[in-house]
């Protein structure tokens, strides 16, 4: 079955490839994503697989049917969304939406995962149970599709055990994955902080009480204390990205907004870090006879991979890829959605490696040049089919 699994992929790659490019064309912002809708469907219908649409707004859901269908059901996982950024590649399938480019890999996510299920639901007479297929939308826009898919019930009817999602590194040489058990990714937190105080004319300082002098030393005094709060044995960020103060060179505003982020992966320490930024946050404007309010959206949590499927994982891939081509990783402060299937169900999710230096592919994520050495699409969609028949066919 692992040769033919290698022989299916090869036999669809240059369709996997087309799916990639064409939905690179055509990125959609979180929770708009209608026309990548429309054209997943199209694909789920042509390939003869039952699927429910509509679900968290734009996402969809999937199902292939094996041999005792109820006996065990597992999902994979694929994002649906894009950025608001700029494309600057110049390819022939070059983002057609102005301004808003796949500039984090969810399209291959997508391709991999059609592939995928174009090659499960061939072979679905060689395994018991079902896979589900979750095309999740929104996961870049807080507070992410992956939980109001959980909550309008994608985890049962029936019951998920486990869901299993990919997402591309460009770190990581294409032909490689990587993946680390237990804690992988961090929580992530929105922090919106205004600070008022009293505007007026520049020359006049006898007149105002100016917020942007205490935003300033809120910062500062943010910062050294949260690092001197911060355990020693939890990685932890708190940074801050945005200050407006929208006066002149002449004129002091009434208020200033400052935005950042908190990301850490102990949860005790989360909790008592938003206490330290609204009591420190208060306390040093009312000492500079100013008003501090602090609003913390509390975000994705933690992504957990559970450590015996973990291990399970990498043992399958060193199977279908070889173990040379299999690594192990280390935790990042960035954030992910997924993070709310592992808090439901024993899940994995692992790293697919894209990076090509000889074609100079090398961009980061997020980034207006990213792009892929689009041989990782056969290892993803291989990868994730032999997974998803792995878990199954033994039951």
């Amino acid at each position: 079955m692992k040769e033919k699994i290698k022989l299916l992929t090869e036999a669809y790659f240059q369709e996997i490839v087309a799916i990639r490019r064409y939905l690179h064309t055509i990125p959609e912002t979180g929770s708009n994503e209608y026309k990548t809708a429309d054209f997943i469907i199209g694909k789920l219908k042509e390939y003869g697989i039952t699927y429910k649409s509509g679900v968290a707004k734009t996402g969809i859901v999937g199902i292939i049917s094996g041999n005792n269908p109820k006996s065990k059901v597992i999902a994979l996982r694929a994002d649906m969304d894009a950025l608001p950024i700029h494309e600057a590649n110049q390819v022939d399938y070059k983002s057609k939406n102005e301004g808003v480019m796949h500039a984090c890999g969810h399209d291959v996510h997508m391709a991999c995962l059609l592939g995928a299920a174009k090659i499960l639901n061939e072979i679905k007479n060689e395994f018991n149970g079902s896979i589900k297929l979750f095309f999740q939308p929104s996961e870049e826009k807080f507070p992410g599709g992956a939980r109001v898919m959980i909550d309008e019930g994608v985890m049962e009817n029936p019951s998920v055990t486990h869901v299993f999602g990919q997402h591309v590194l460009p770190e990581l040489e294409v032909g490689k994955v990587g993946l680390k058990a237990g804690k992988y990714m961090a929580s992530t937190d929105e922090i919106y902080i205004t600070i008022q105080g009293k505007g007026g004319h520049a020359a006049t300082p006898e007149l105002y009480n100016n917020p942007l002098l205490i935003a300033s030393h809120l910062l500062i005094e943010l910062q050294n204390e949260f690092n001197k709060h911060k355990p020693s044995d939890t990685p932890s960020v708190l940074a801050f990205g945005k200050i407006i103060g929208e006066g002149k060179t002449n004129i002091i505003p009434d208020e200033v907004k400052i935005e950042g982020t908190i990301r850490t992966f102990d949860e005790e320490w989360r909790i008592k870090a938003h206490q330290l930024i609204n009591t420190i946050s208060t306390t040093v404007a009312k000492s500079m006879k100013g008003n501090g309010k602090v609003v913390i959206d509390k975000g994705y949590p933690t992504l957990v991979n559970d450590e015996r499927m973990t291990s399970k994982v990498k043992k399958m891939a060193e199977e279908f890829l070889g173990k040379e081509h299999v690594l192990s990783l280390d935790m990042r402060m960035t954030a992910e959605d997924f993070a709310y299937f592992a808090q439901k169900v024993p899940s994995v999710f692992y790293r697919l490696g894209i990076r090509n230096e000889s074609k100079n592919i090398t961009s980061n994520l997020h980034t207006s040049t990213f792009n892929v050495d689009e041989d990782s699409l056969k290892t993803g969609t291989g990868l994730m089919a032999w997974i998803a028949f792995s878990e199954l066919y033994q039951l």
